[in-house]
């Protein structure tokens, strides 16, 4: 066999180990890039991340490029599991680890921090979101204007809040916001800044929102990890017998849906907060428009119903796209078991992480919503 084609074989041989086949850094499937100084597989879209920091990585591609007999005995030796033990040996709980589905300055920065700054390789490295206090300068938009200006902000773990200053030298926060009712996520693209993230947070039974960014990737990663480990604190000590994979769970979290619809109906306990959708299996369920005889101001003719096992509330969407999206993403939560906590939580009204929420530019009367993923809460504000 010629050495040409014993080097393809057996890097057809390393490639189809299981622990190699998702990205290293993404998790997305059948990985057909792969770094020769790291020897780790990844995919294209992280491969070009990899790229830009080529004093640590080497990218070349499994099917199109040629790898010596040297680099392939690097991959052999390496591959995803040993390489990850290494650079993944100690990520805090609460470090938020993106997969492909994330945006590009989360999926950066993971990566930089693992293979660039090493930051996961030793036990109790002292990291910029790992001290309880962050302060510094965010970019946040204006509530009436649209325009962005420089604040100062201050996120404190003994007084387990985050403020933010109008001037620099103020005394007197413009907002004080306890870290129990926070949110963050990032959205780039409604924001319109690829490092833009979305603060919402919970005020008088409504949600509000906080659109900051930063110039830095690495510095609006790291406000985003100090709130999550902020918050990790703050549960730990609020519910000491949960376990740090449940305290996880009920950190910062992106939503599975966003979006507007239309609501009607009477004014109950629900008419400002929030809808719990739990799973099948305890009487919840999601069905293609309203029932028979349904009365109500509609503007909009697509509808749908949840049904609860205490009552059914009914929306229309202006669009059936939105009317069908709406409801795969209910099916996909109803779908799943409920957890002991989820059902608790319902019993005891829990709305510590509040949706983002918003006024509607296309209808007067519709309600903006998100879909919480983990804990399935349906929110919107009237």
């Amino acid at each position: 066999m010629a050495g040409g084609e014993k080097n393809a074989k057996a890097l057809r041989e390393v490639w189809k180990r299981a622990e190699n086949s998702l990205c290293a850094d993404c998790g997305k499937p059948d990985p057909d890039w792969a770094s020769s100084t790291l020897g780790v597989f990844i995919c294209l879209s992280c491969s070009g991340i990899h790229r830009n920091i080529p004093s640590i990585s080497k990218v070349k591609s499994l099917k199109m490029d040629h790898w010596d007999d040297a680099q392939v005995q690097f991959l052999a030796k390496h591959g995803n599991a040993v390489t990850k033990a290494t650079y993944e040996a100690h990520i805090p709980i609460y470090y938020y680890q993106p997969t492909y589905n994330d945006c590009q300055v989360l999926r950066e920065q993971w990566i930089r921090a693992k293979y660039e700054r090493k930051e996961f390789t030793e036990p109790g490295k002292q990291l910029p979101y790992t001290d309880g206090v962050k302060e510094g300068i965010l970019w946040k938009r204006g509530r009436d204007n649209g325009q962005f200006l420089p604040r100062k902000f201050l996120l404190s773990e003994r007084e387990g809040c985050l403020k933010y200053f109008t001037k620099q030298d103020s005394k007197e926060p413009k907002i004080s916001v306890k870290i129990d009712v926070i949110n963050a996520t990032f959205q780039p693209a409604k924001i319109g800044n690829p490092n833009g993230l979305q603060i919402t947070y919970l005020k008088d039974n409504k949600t509000r929102n906080i659109f900051v960014y930063h110039k830095s990737g690495k510095e609006v990663v790291d406000w985003f990890n100090a709130i999550r480990s902020v918050q990790f604190h703050y549960l730990k000590v609020a519910f000491p017998i949960a376990s740090d994979n449940e305290i996880k769970s009920r950190l910062t979290r992106n939503f599975l849906k966003e979006g507007y619809m239309e609501k009607t109906g009477p004014k109950d306990a629900f008419a400002k907060g929030e809808v719990f959708v739990g799973s099948s299996e305890n009487g919840y369920s999601v069905q293609k428009g309203l029932p028979a005889g349904t009365q109500g101001n509609f503007s909009w003719h697509y509808g749908l119903t949840i049904v609860t096992p205490d009552r059914e509330y009914l929306f229309t969407c202006e669009t059936e796209a939105d009317q069908l999206g709406w409801i795969a993403a209910f099916t996909s939560v109803i779908n799943q078991a409920m957890t002991p906590q989820e059902y608790a939580s319902k019993c005891l009204d829990d709305v510590s992480f509040p949706s983002c929420c918003s006024t509607s530019e296309h209808c007067p009367n519709a309600l903006p919503f998100s879909f919480a993923t983990v804990e399935a809460y349906f929110k919107f504000k009237s």
